[in-house]
C-alpha cells in the first residue's frame, strides 16, 4: 500500500489522515505531544462557524489594531517588537486587502462543505462531542456597527449561508441569559459548536481502528526525500538533557502532509516551500457550571460579540467555554492575567448570574497566513502536500480541506502501489 506520513495531529492531521484511510492508504501521523489534539485542538472557542468565515483583511482592520496597540486588554495585540517573520506577515496581509470580497466567499463556501463533512464523520464514527446545534447569535451594541455588519451578512450569503437580522427583542427569544443592552443581531441556525479536543480524540481512535499508526512524543527533525520517497527522521519528544542523545529514527513514506500547525513553517522550509505561518495566539476560559443556578443561567446558544470578539459554546451541561482575542507575539504561550480577566469580566457581564468561581484558563497558537485562507495541496516537490495555516477557523474549515487534500494526494499517488516484476 502506498504510505502517507502526516505530521501533525491536531484536527486538519487527524481529519487528513481519516480522509486517507478512508481511501485505502496505509497512514502514519506523528506529532510532539504524548495524545492527539493536545494544541491549538485543544482548547479554542468550539464554534463550528461558517457566520466567522469573514476574512481580516480589511484598512479598517488594521487601523483598529494600531488604536488597540497601547491597550494590554484590547481584543487585538500587537507585540511592537519587530521581527522579519512579523514585518514580512503583515505586509503580505495589508497586500490581501484587495482580495477581501473573493476570499471571504471562498471561505463561506468552505466552511459550508467542511461542516458536512464533520458531521458526517462522527455520525458514521459515533463521536461524542457535545454537539449543540442550536446556531450562532452575532449582537451589536450600536447602529453604525450593526450597519457594517449588515453589507458583511451580504457577503456571506453571496457564499450561499442562511443568516438573517434579529431584533433586540428576537435576541432575547433566541438566547434568553443574555443580559446586556444591544441594537441589533444576526442569526445563524445552522452552525454548531462543540468540544474540539474530544472530536479530535474520538476520531484519532476511529482513525486507529482503520489502520492509522500513530507515533506520538516524536519529535520531528528532518523531512528529506530519499528511496522513491521521504525519510522522516525523529526522536523522542522531551528526551531529558543528561541523557545521551539516542540517533533518530527513520520513517519512509511514499509522501508527506505537512499538518503542523505554527511549525509548519519550519517544515516547509526543510522541503524547498514557504508557507508563511505566523502564530496568532488566542485565549479562552472554561466555565465549570457546578450548580443548578449555574447551568440555567448559561446561554445554550452560541454568542459571538462583534465588538469584543468574543465567542461562547455550551459544552454539555457543565461547561460553558469563553474565547477569543488576538495577540502578535511569536511563539509565547504564556496565559496572561490581563488577556484572561476581559473573558471573565465579559461572562459576568453578559451572564450575570452564571458563577465565574470555578474558570480553567488555557491559551493556544492559531496557524495564521496572510491570506487568512488555508494552504491546502501540493507543494513544490512530488510528494509533498500541505493542510495547514487554517488560522482561527481550524475547526470550522478542516473537514473540506482534508478531503482537498486527500483528492491531491490521489491525484499523484494512487492507494495501491503497483510493484513490477524483475526482469529474467
Amino acid at each position: 500500500m502506498t504510505h502517507i506520513a502526516v505530521i501533525g495531529a491536531g484536527i486538519t492531521g487527524v481529519t487528513t489522515a481519516y480522509a486517507l484511510a478512508q481511501r485505502g492508504y496505509h497512514v502514519t501521523v506523528l506529532d510532539r505531544q504524548r495524545y492527539a489534539a493536545m494544541e491549538t485542538s485543544f482548547a479554542n472557542g468550539g464554534q463550528l462557524s461558517a457566520c466567522n468565515a469573514e476574512v481580516w483583511n480589511k484598512l479598517s482592520t488594521v487601523m483598529q489594531g494600531l488604536r488597540w496597540m497601547m491597550r494590554r486588554d484590547a481584543p487585538l495585540l500587537m507585540n511592537p517588537k519587530p521581527s522579519w517573520h512579523k514585518l514580512s506577515w503583515m505586509a503580505a496581509f495589508v497586500r490581501e486587502i484587495a482580495h477581501y470580497r473573493a476570499n471571504t466567499v471562498e471561505t463561506v463556501r468552505l466552511a459550508l462543505k467542511a461542516r458536512e463533512a464533520l458531521f458526517a464523520m462522527a455520525e458514521a464514527e459515533g463521536i461524542d462531542f457535545d454537539l449543540k446545534a442550536r446556531g450562532i447569535l452575532h449582537f451589536y451594541r450600536d447602529r453604525a456597527s450593526f450597519e457594517k455588519a449588515t453589507a458583511v451578512n451580504a457577503l456571506l450569503r453571496e457564499g450561499g449561508l442562511e443568516r438573517y437580522a434579529v431584533t433586540p427583542e428576537e435576541i432575547r427569544a433566541i438566547e434568553p441569559t443574555l443580559a446586556g443592552h444591544y441594537h441589533g443581531g444576526f442569526f445563524t441556525p445552522s452552525d454548531a459548536t462543540g468540544d474540539i479536543h474530544k472530536f479530535t480524540r474520538g476520531l484519532a481512535a476511529a482513525c486507529a481502528r482503520k489502520g492509522v499508526r500513530f507515533v506520538q512524543d516524536a519529535s520531528v527533525e528532518t523531512i528529506a526525500p530519499g528511496e522513491g520517497g521521504y525519510a522522516v527522521g525523529w526522536r523522542q519528544a522531551g528526551h531529558p538533557a543528561d541523557r545521551p542523545a539516542e540517533p533518530p529514527q527513520i520513517l519512509r513514506a511514499d509522501a508527506v502532509v505537512i499538518c503542523a500547525g505554527c511549525a509548519s513553517r519550519h517544515f516547509a522550509a526543510l522541503l524547498g516551500d514557504r508557507v508563511n505561518v505566523y502564530p496568532v495566539k488566542g485565549y479562552s476560559i472554561t466555565v465549570n457550571l457546578l450548580t443548578p443556578e449555574a447551568q440555567a443561567a448559561a446561554p445554550e446558544v452560541s454568542i459571538l460579540d462583534e465588538a469584543a470578539k468574543i465567542v461562547t459554546s455550551r459544552l454539555g451541561d457543565e461547561r460553558l467555554r469563553v474565547a477569543g482575542t488576538a495577540e502578535f507575539n511569536g511563539f509565547n504561550r504564556d496565559i496572561r492575567h490581563d488577556r484572561i480577566q476581559p473573558l471573565v469580566d465579559w461572562t459576568r457581564e453578559q451572564f450575570p448570574r452564571v458563577d465565574t468561581d470555578r474558570v480553567v484558563a488555557w491559551s493556544g497558537l492559531r496557524p495564521m497566513l496572510p491570506t487568512m485562507l488555508p494552504k491546502v495541496g501540493r507543494g513544490r516537490r512530488p510528494g509533498v502536500f500541505y493542510n495547514t495555516g487554517h488560522g482561527h477557523l481550524g475547526w470550522t474549515l478542516s473537514g473540506a480541506t482534508a478531503e482537498l487534500v486527500a483528492e491531491s494526494i490521489a491525484a499523484e499517488h494512487a492507494p495501491e502501489r503497483t510493484v513490477l516484476p524483475l526482469a529474467a
